[in-house]
């Protein structure tokens, strides 16, 4: 798959909402209302994963240079990625689902 044809919208395999693709220049590969994504890269973009289960957000990290990046964990084989969170777009990520990452990440 071409990066130019990536960013395109898609329904949440998670919580069903409609998906906007991202229009801040960058691509989309979680849902903004729940922040789940699915295990389907094993290099961005690629979409040559075989394992495709749901990718559960775990927390909430910042990066120095791609600023805050959300962790998430795929329910079947463990495996862990960060990607950015998605801001200053038309459909950005939920703030309140981030903020109850941060949250729980902290034990409160």
């Amino acid at each position: 798959m071409s990066r130019s044809t990536e960013n395109t919208g898609f329904t949440c395999a998670q919580c069903g909402s409609a998906v906007s693709p991202l229009t801040n220049g960058s691509y989309r590969n979680h849902c903004p209302e729940c922040l789940y994504s699915l295990h389907v890269d094993i290099t961005p973009g690629d979409r040559a994963n075989q394992c495709g289960a749901l990718m559960r957000p775990i927390m909430l990290e910042h990066h120095s240079a791609k600023g805050y990046m959300l962790v998430h964990q795929c329910l079947t084989c463990g495996t862990r990625h960060r990607n950015r969170i998605a801001q200053d777009s038309q459909h950005p990520d939920n703030l309140d689902e981030l903020l109850t990452l941060t949250w729980s990440a902290h034990g409160r």
